[in-house]
């Protein structure tokens, strides 16, 4: 089938001397900058990694953990070795320890596991901010090819119209048109004329709406190098339909949030039950800060011996949840309403995932074939120009019919380029779905 003119694909800004070659922009380097630069794919990236710290936090609380211990304790002094006030064992008491400490509790392993799968529904949201981004690049990049097609065109078409212009103003002075003819040529071509202006200000805008999302600098100057139409493709049905199946982010997502919020309520439940704790110390607690010291006895007078003050002691515990104020039942309330969220959620997630596959396939399916159409519509639209044209200059045609014709070719140009959009958006839309273009 014969595709749009050359000039059409092409257009892009011109380069001047005062500025360097525009870059040529493919639409894969258009996706890479755009991720980039886009502050919303940051700020999801930012919450894997928040997310990838709660859950090493989370499993932390479930492992030993050694803590050192340094004190010094003084009281005063009543004459004896062990001082005026029973708190402390020695008038001068120096504490250099390490603690081990497990505690055991089932709300923290729970808590441990849904930390987990909230990290994995964290980088399933970092998918889907990728993806959406992919839209939204894929839409300003067929856009800009569009609004580029179209101005030139509409560049082309005003070349046209101002030919039928002269055209008409020589049959009309040489006897061979009325001077109707002559008013139908200029207003078509004010007409164009316009148009061509608001198609320069709508592939401005286009221009700018593409490089807020790949550039730094918004006055980069750059060309387009890819017709999304060529460049995407759609694949079969069976295929498309599996890659959805298994690279589903959002549907990935709600299935964990709601085994995540399985857990939240294991964690609230398991509140109930008792926790047990256990630590063992080892260092000194003696009235020097030294590994060795002096005890004194008074049997068989005032012996003075040397002792070992490094040592160990170990304490376990064991905490019985009794009385709360009604706390813990409440939190398993709130936990349990998450979960019939959750569970809703995940419902609608799947008729979603259905829904959104069956309508952007369909969607694809549509404007894939009305480019097809379109591109053969605008070729004949352009040649039934020239030949309208031609037939007019011989007398063989009417100055409404070759009006008729050059309005044809923007009708066509506008049609065209509107299916490519649509096109490369729905193919979009499907890989957010599928993981692919």
């Amino acid at each position: 089938m014969p595709s749009a003119p050359a000039a059409q694909v092409e257009a892009g800004p011109p380069a001047t001397a005062e500025t360097s070659a525009p870059l040529k922009i493919t639409l894969a380097d258009a996706i890479q900058r755009a991720k980039k630069l886009s502050p919303t794919l940051a700020v999801a990236l930012a919450n894997v990694r928040t997310a990838a710290d709660a859950t090493v936090q989370a499993r932390s609380a479930n492992l030993p953990n050694v803590l050192g211990v340094s004190q010094y304790l003084y009281t005063e002094g009543n004459g004896t070795l062990t001082g005026r006030f029973i708190a402390n064992n020695a008038v001068h008491e120096y504490v250099a320890q390490a603690d081990v400490h497990q505690a055991v509790s089932a709300p923290l392993l729970f808590e441990y596991r849904r930390s987990a799968l909230l990290e994995a529904v964290a980088r399933d949201q970092a998918t889907m901010a990728e993806r959406g981004l992919l839209v939204t690049v894929i839409q300003a990049y067929a856009t800009l090819y569009g609004a580029d097609a179209r101005l030139q065109t509409s560049t082309d078409t005003l070349s046209a119209a101002r030919n039928f212009l002269n055209i008409t103003k020589e049959r009309q002075k040489n006897g061979d048109a009325a001077y109707a003819d002559v008013l139908k040529a200029r207003i078509q071509a004010a007409d164009i004329e316009s148009a061509l202006d608001n198609a320069a200000l709508t592939r401005e805008q286009a221009r700018v709406a593409l490089a807020l999302l790949i550039f730094t600098d918004v006055n980069q100057p750059f060309q387009l190098a890819d017709d999304p139409s060529q460049v995407l493709t759609l694949p079969p049905l069976t295929e498309a339909q599996a890659q959805a199946t298994r690279s589903n982010p959002q549907l990935d997502a709600a299935k964990k949030s709601e085994k995540a919020a399985q857990k939240g309520l294991n964690a609230a439940r398991a509140a109930y039950l008792p926790t047990l704790s256990f630590d063992y110390y080892y260092g000194i607690d003696a009235p020097e800060f030294a590994t060795y010291g002096y005890s004194y006895s008074s049997y068989e007078g005032l012996v003075r011996k040397r002792v070992k003050n490094l040592g160990y002691s170990t304490l376990a515990s064991l905490s019985v949840p009794i009385f709360t104020w009604g706390s813990t039942r409440s939190k398993v309330r709130d936990a349990k309403s998450m979960e019939d969220v959750a569970k809703l959620d995940l419902s609608f997630a799947r008729r979603q995932a259905v829904g959104d596959f069956d309508q952007y396939y369909a969607a694809a399916q549509t404007a894939q074939h009305d480019v097809a159409i379109r591109r053969q519509s605008l070729s004949d639209a352009i040649e039934s120009r020239k030949l309208t044209l031609l037939q007019y200059r011989a007398g063989a045609a009417t100055a409404l019919e070759v009006v008729t014709a050059e309005s044809a070719v923007d009708t066509e140009s506008a049609a065209l380029y509107d299916a490519i959009s649509r096109f490369a958006t729905a193919v979009a839309n499907l890989a957010t779905l599928t993981g692919k273009l």
